[in-house]
């Protein structure tokens, strides 16, 4: 194998940093979130986490409600943001993209409610780089793996990997191959 096969992500890292670059385009001010679906190496749909098409960005107006700063700040009002997971799941659908059998990669383990639907959607495996869920969400999540309905796997992006890839988001991607070939760090 060569130094450049080498250092190509797996199609895991690949898919976790693309919904990584998708959380960049979030507009929830408690937690940017990216997802994207695959299908066969294929990518199908992405989402980000924000407020609903057509309403005010929490990331504009510099609040979610009126005197609210942050969703996660309340312990009675919802979130206004729809889930990066929800989204990509809804852009699928508003283009006529079936998601069954597909793969999510999304940048934060899904919540149960996003469990729910991207089960629904007929989605098999969530690949999540940050754990979520705690207590008895936990529960809810590990009966839906034991019924054989979804699978799980923590993806650990490296540093080593991260890097690489920054070279390609700093640099014109021709300087960044050179850079790679001379194995020269950031």
């Amino acid at each position: 194998m060569t130094f450049l096969e080498e250092q190509r992500p797996t199609w895991d890292e690949y898919f976790i940093m693309i919904a990584k670059l998708a959380a960049t385009r979030s507009t929830c001010l408690a937690f940017p979130v990216g997802a994207v679906i695959v299908k066969d190496k294929q990518v199908l749909a992405t989402g980000y986490n924000g407020s609903p098409s057509g309403s005010a960005h929490c990331t504009a107006q510099g609040f979610c409600y009126p005197g609210l700063d942050s969703c996660d700040s309340s312990s009675s009002l919802p979130s206004r943001a729809v889930h990066a997971e929800a989204n990509a799941i809804a852009q699928a659908a508003k283009h006529g993209i079936s998601t069954h059998g597909a793969s999510i990669y999304v940048s934060l383990e899904p919540c149960v409610s996003c469990l729910k639907l991207i089960i629904s959607a007929g989605i098999k495996e969530v690949f999540y780089e940050t754990e979520f869920n705690k207590g008895e969400k936990v529960l809810v999540r590990d009966a839906f793996v034991k019924d054989e309905l979804v699978t799980f796997t923590q993806i650990k992006l490296s540093q080593e990997t991260a890097k690489r890839a920054s070279l390609f988001l700093l640099n014109p991607t021709s300087i960044a191959r050179e850079k790679l070939e001379n194995n020269q760090s950031l």
